[in-house]
């Protein structure tokens, strides 16, 4: 019977020592090791792959210290940052992982081979992607990471590549895994001083405070338990597990460099200050620039004018990290039930919950209306106050029965941090059977159902109308009465004073704080057949080759289904400060699939032709939705000699639109983060341009008010009218393993992937940057103003950013990979243990962008911003150079059974500097409006890690270590060059060290 063992080759040959030990060990057993390389399905007698495959085994996850798999992920130089624990606004509560930066959405996530289901029905970021939250490190056994197209084996939706997490089985005994870590800081930043500064000058300096000199926050445990059993008669075995995960939050109020929102600035950030929000504390009436503020140093109740320092500092209350509590569940077991039949089983359970918090809320600037007779009114305030034309006109003070109708802005600093509770719960079933017919087929079949269920709650957001109503007071009597109550519209209204300083109330806040609420489900279920065979026997096979054709063929169904929805207070967009409405989306599709692959052995043992082959691989795929694909692959292996190989392959990928693509309702939110004709001073020549493109007046043009905090509305949606969009990958490479220095190997892998008809929006920053460039009708058209000529202050001023297949997007570089393990002893150091080294490189060398088609690209490798972060997939900076290496000295330093095997590795990573995509010399990025000093590079970092790992009588293994040893400071952006989202704490938390020195300490204990 043929053992077969699912492995891979790492994408310079790491594994191949290993892999190579593995199939001696067969062969002295007379048996034949077939393997299983991620990236084909069918079963080969090496550890070779034709795709590179970059491999992470449990020793990495440990000594990387994490408890979030995707930190693991995404510190390699392939991922780009995703949806993480780092992100706040705008999290949709998972962990997601982005190959190449073409998108969550192009990465396929699987477990042990097979696809896991999309982590969220949230609609929020409109990417249905796979949450690593779900995966139990500590039963991971390996992560292969395929990058560069795997759909025609896996699905097409694996344009970028695959992550595919090859799971612990099999065990016997008991394991518990435990995990306790901490980020520890010493401020040390510049940005202090400018925090100071502001404070110094500010009419509300308490928003300015500094965080203590030496902080210790953002705790993290993790404990999972495994416990397995063999059967008694040894045929089969039963693994399971149990853990739970426990994350503390971290605020940006605690690290000196986000204690304020950093405005642009030139020569340097001093220059700019803390800038923030213009929904600020007391309320403003009226154009920030201009209008009536609550005078706080007055007595309490009369307004000054308001000027642009008059900003609400929103930074210090948002989450830097998340908290989080996780519970994993689940088991995997297999019997033969026959000599041709094995059944086995996978049942995996998570619940999840995390919570996002964003700045209080309270009455986002917009256009209110309430009575000048309003008793909370001064009689200074009335004279300061203008009343409508319609309502007669003059001031409130005369004019009393006049109404006020302008812009209304107070923030809620009595309510706390907006926050949003988000619950995932999910399933996933796998069951199925599979064997070996004879020794040259064998066959897997197994049904998959995989199940999320969502639920977030909403607090501290207003409610809309409820604001209107409470600004909207007459005098009952002496009391202070809403006239919702005297003309029954809405009886249980309260007053809400904003007019005097500490006139809110509990009662009021109660009122107008409306928690909502969302939830949503999403079903995966899957049938797969596949045959494989090896068919050497049957003579198919060429005369040069020893080995014969192997094949792999069969079919698979798939259904995804999502419903999410709502309540009506967020789903009508009376949810006030929460970006927009949030209306329902439910869509399912269904496809049928057929495949097939070949590997063909062409030349062996030959001179100059050790060994040559060829892969073909091919995908059917019938869709509900969009009807007929096809996918396919063709690759080739030539090893000339024993110490060098040449591997080289194309793919096409064909994606269909998923279901948020498809049917997600048009809807306004805050999208953008620019408005270049915003805040205009009378000589800039941007006046004149704005007044042509959007028909305006100069007088109209010069009142567009600017938003201080940079968000700006926009319309979004599906369309179920998208064409699939296809892809093409090139791949080339070398693996080299000389001879003459065992141990060692490199490789080198060139990349080209280009992607058309890219499903995606335009991007509403280069929207409107491209209308003023070009005046083209087309891209004006898409912005739509208000009646004050604004795209953020109602919702009806925003710009088209709905999905279409725009142009392309394409990425080429090169990936090297080496590793070295030797012992001391060859270097004549006896008895001094062993040296292994590890590095894997990525060169970026283009990512660019096709707006639509015809139009030129425009290139954002080595660069960030508001288009090259924001743009198509990309959703961070883009280094040209990102590499890790980790150098481990096995040393040989014992004490009896207490102290042994122990290790200390040393791991050093880079990222190259990266420039604001403003000052690009591509005209399609380069923007003199938003070129500032402080923003333009983003220089490069070196994070240096120490670890190190023991075992105490064999059974206790211990790992301690720190993450980012110097403490260094991750680099900042100014709000100018910082969207909502990824840009969280003036920084880049999901790619940068943004927290300080990460230590941490484990024990693995096996009974």
């Amino acid at each position: 019977m043929r053992a077969r063992l699912l492995a891979s080759s790492m994408i310079c040959g790491v594994a191949l020592g290993a892999g190579q030990a593995q199939a001696q060990a067969a062969g002295d057993a007379d048996e034949v090791s077939e393997v299983v390389v991620t990236g084909t399905r069918i079963p080969t007698p090496n550890l070779t792959s034709v795709s590179p495959v970059t491999a992470i085994n449990a020793q990495d996850l440990k000594a990387q210290g994490v408890t979030r798999v995707e930190d693991m992920i995404n510190s390699l130089p392939q991922a780009f940052a995703a949806q993480g624990a780092a992100i706040s606004n705008s999290s949709t509560g998972t962990a997601t992982v982005n190959l190449r930066g073409l998108g969550a959405t192009r990465t396929l996530v699987l477990i042990d081979g097979r696809r896991l289901m999309p982590g969220t029905p949230n609609t929020l970021g409109g990417s249905l992607s796979a949450d690593l939250n779900f995966i139990p490190a500590a039963l991971v056994q390996r992560v292969d990471v395929l990058t560069g197209g795997a759909s025609a084996v896996y699905g097409a939706d694996a344009v970028a590549g695959v992550v595919n997490f090859i799971m612990q089985k099999n065990f016997e005994g008991v394991r518990l895994d435990a995990q306790y870590g901490l980020y520890q800081h010493n401020q040390h930043s510049d940005i202090a001083d400018v925090v100071r500064a502001k404070a110094a000058t500010s009419a509300q300096p308490q928003f300015y405070a500094l965080p203590k000199d030496n902080v210790r926050d953002g705790e993290s445990t993790e404990v999972t338990l495994v416990i397995g059993v063999n059967a008694p008669d040894g045929k089969g075995n039963a693994t399971l597990y149990a853990g739970y995960r426990h994350v503390e939050p971290i605020l940006q109020a605690n690290r000196d460099f986000s204690a304020c929102t950093l405005n642009s600035g030139t020569p340097d950030f001093a220059a700019g200050g803390c800038g923030g929000s213009g929904t600020a504390f007391p309320a403003r009436f009226g154009p920030l620039n201009g209008g009536n503020i609550v005078d706080t140093s007055g007595p309490g109740n009369t307004f000054r004018t308001s000027n642009a320092n008059d900003v609400y500092n929103f930074g210090p209350l948002n989450y830097f990290q998340r908290p989080d509590d996780r519970y994993v569940l689940g088991g995997f077991a297999e019997y033969e039930v026959a000599s041709w039949a094995t059944a086995y089983a996978d049942l995996m359970f998570m619940d999840d919950q995390s919570t996002y918090q964003i700045a209080p809320g309270g009455i986002f600037a917009g256009n209110f209306t309430f009575n000048c007779s309003n008793p909370f009114l001064s009689a200074q305030q009335r004279g300061r106050l203008n009343a409508t034309a319609a309502s007669g006109g003059g001031t409130c003070a005369t004019n009393p029965n006049g109404l006020v109708t302008g812009t209304v802005a107070r923030r809620n600093v009595e309510g706390g941090g907006r926050q949003g509770t988000t619950q995932h719960t999910q399933y996933r079933y796998v069951i199925g059977l599979k064997g070996d017919l004879n020794d040259n087929w064998n066959y897997d079949l197994f049904m998959q159902y995989g199940r999320v269920s969502f639920g977030q709650v909403q607090t501290a957001f207003f409610r809309t109308q409820a604001i209107t109503n409470a600004l909207n007071v007459v005098s009952v009597n002496g009391v202070p009465t809403c006239t919702s109550v005297i003309n029954g519209t809405d009886t249980a209204c309260v007053p809400y004073n904003i007019f005097q300083v500490g006139g809110v109330t509990p009662a009021a806040l109660n009122y107008l704080q409306t928690p909502s609420t969302q939830n949503g489900n999403l079903h995966e279920r899957v049938v797969n057949f596949s045959l494989g065979g090896d068919l050497t026997d049957y003579g198919v096979k060429t005369p040069w080759a020893e080995q014969g054709v192997g094949v792999s063929f069969g079919a698979e169904y798939r259904r995804e289904t999502l419903d999410y929805a709502a309540d009506f207070v967020a789903s009508s967009g009376q949810l006030n400060g929460a970006g927009g409405a949030n209306p329902p989306v439910n869509g399912s599709f269904d496809v049928y699939e057929a495949f097939a692959e070949a590997r063909i052995p062409l030349v062996s043992d030959m001179p100059f032709a050790r060994s040559l082959q060829m892969e073909l691989a091919f995908r059917y795929s019938d869709y509900s939705t969009i009807g007929t694909t096809e996918t396919y692959k063709l690759a080739g292996d030539w090893e000339p000699v024993e110490d060098l190989r040449i591997r080289a392959s194309y793919q096409r990928a064909v994606r269909a639109p998923h279901v948020l693509e498809l049917f997600s309702p048009q809807n306004v939110v805050l999208n953008g983060t620019q408005d270049p004709c915003a805040g205009l001073a009378a000589g800039n020549p941007l006046v004149a341009t704005c007044a042509q493109a959007f028909g305006l007046t100069t007088a109209q043009v010069l009142a567009i008010e600017n938003n201080p905090a940079n968000q700006y509305n926009g319309q979004l949606g599906g369309n179920p009218n998208l064409d699939p969009e296809t892809s093409d990958t090139y791949s080339f490479g070398v693996v080299v393993q000389p001879r003459f220095l065992p141990g060692f190997n490199v490789s080198v892998d060139y990349f080209n992937i280009k992607v058309k008809d890219y499903i995606g929006q335009i991007g509403q920053d280069v929207t409107i940057n491209q209308c003023l460039q070009t005046l083209d009708p087309f891209f004006c058209s898409l912005v739509n103003r208000d009646a004050q000529g604004s795209l953020f202050l109602s919702p009806q001023g925003f710009i088209v950013d709905t999905t279409l297949n725009t142009g392309a997007l394409r990425t080429k570089g090169v990936d090297v990979n080496a590793s070295y393990r030797t012992d001391l002893d060859n270097f004549g150091m006896e008895n001094m243990g062993g040296l292994t080294f590890s590095f894997v490189g990525t060169w970026l060398d283009e990512l660019a962008i096709q707006t639509l088609p015809g139009l030129p690209f425009y290139d954002c490798a080595g660069f960030y911003g508001s288009i090259c972060s924001v743009a198509g997939g990309l959703t961070s900076p883009n280094p040209e150079w990102r590499h890790k290496a980790r150098l481990t000295w096995r040393t040989p330093l014992e004490y009896g059974e207490w102290f042994k095997d122990f290790s200390l590795s040393l791991q050093w990573r880079h990222f190259s500097k990266v420039t604001l995509d403003a000052y690009s010399n591509d005209p399609q990025l380069n923007n003199t409006g938003l070129q500032y000093e402080s923003d333009r590079v983003l220089r490069s970092r070196d994070y240096f890690d120490l670890t190190a790992t023991w075992t105490m009588r064999d059974n206790l293994n211990f790992r301690a270590g720190v993450n980012n040893i110097f403490d260094k400071d991750p680099p900042l952006t100014g709000a100018s060059s910082c969207p909502a989202g990824p840009c969280n704490g003036n920084t880049w938390p999901q790619l940068y060290d943004s927290f300080g020195r990460y230590l941490f300490i484990g024990l693995t204990a096996d009974f």
